[in-house]
């Protein structure tokens, strides 16, 4: 380990060896994926989505082995013992960080099947990893502002119709969706802005998760509700999780049956069932208000918050 390093010398290292590993696997990654438009065969396409996916798993052990290279990390994490990768799974997580997801994808690595997060249109144009995602099959959706779909009412659901168009793909293998529910990073501004009701989290966005439940059928069943906690309540920047200023996390994962009722169900056309999945997100953000608050004791009793 590189403990020894100053932190800039550190994060240097650890920028290098990320830029460095994404340049390498990039070009392999995507000419594999053009690859399945060549021959229409169905096994040669599943062939050519699971070496794709193969070389995205040893980007991220890569980026796992410069994580323990430069920091001096010490984790505390339950909960991954259930996990496989023969089943789909929703997965969804509290954000403070660009870091989470790092430390998401160190976890769930090759013990789930590959995360797939839904991603602005806009996401596509940055160079290199946008290249990557769309190689990967990540869905690319078209947002649309309150106050244009007032202007343009044609466009309303469009949005949504590429995310059911993703979701079909998704029930061919197994996939693990991936979802930040407050749809933004955590800070105490935003907290006060929203008023939330809730201590370490902001308010839940249940649309796009509700989507996906009730679109992926009896694909998807199971849910890994993942909670992450940096000591004294940190939101760590990129820079600071690369330059080995992070020198702790705490991750909770639960993994939760979704229920049977949701299955099958519009979230934007049954009302019943946005009401019933509205109030199973909420006593799921409670729950995850008071796991974050244990975690943030335990920290202090650590002496981690010092």
């Amino acid at each position: 380990m590189l403990v020894f390093l100053p932190p800039l010398l550190r994060g240097l290292i650890a920028f290098v060896l990320l830029v460095i590993n994404t340049l390498i696997l990039a070009p392999p990654l995507v000419l594999i994926s053009l690859l399945r438009f060549v021959l229409p065969i169905p096994g040669w396409q599943r062939f050519c989505t699971r070496a794709a996916i193969a070389i995205a798993e040893q980007w991220i052990a890569i980026n796992s082995g410069w994580m323990r290279l430069t920091q001096p990390m010490e984790w505390d994490v339950s909960g991954l013992e259930r996990l496989d990768k023969k089943h789909w799974y929703l997965v969804v997580a509290n954000h403070q960080s660009w870091a989470d997801i790092l430390v998401v994808q160190h976890l769930l690595n090759r013990k789930v099947p590959m995360l797939k997060f839904f991603l602005k249109k806009e996401l596509i144009w940055v160079p290199v990893i946008g290249l990557c995602w769309w190689a990967l099959d990540f869905p690319f959706m078209k947002r649309y502002k309150k106050a244009y779909l007032e202007k343009h009412p044609e466009k309303r659901g469009q949005d949504f119709e590429s995310t059911r168009k993703a979701c079909e793909k998704f029930k061919q293998t197994p996939v693990a969706v991936f979802n930040f529910l407050e749809g933004t990073r955590f800070n105490p501004v935003k907290h006060k802005r929203q008023e939330s009701p809730y201590q370490h989290l902001l308010l839940p966005k249940a649309g796009g998760m509700g989507f996906v439940v009730g679109a992926m059928g009896e694909s998807l069943h199971s849910m890994i509700d993942i909670s992450i906690s940096y000591p004294n309540r940190q939101q760590p920047t990129f820079w600071d999780f690369a330059s080995g200023r992070v020198n702790h996390v705490m991750v909770r994962l639960e993994l939760k049956e979704i229920p049977a009722e949701f299955i099958g169900k519009n979230y934007f056309e049954d009302e019943p069932f946005r009401y019933q999945f509205q109030q199973w997100v909420t006593e799921l953000w409670q729950q995850k208000d008071r796991t974050l608050e244990e975690l943030n004791q335990r920290s202090i009793e650590k002496g981690w918050s010092r």
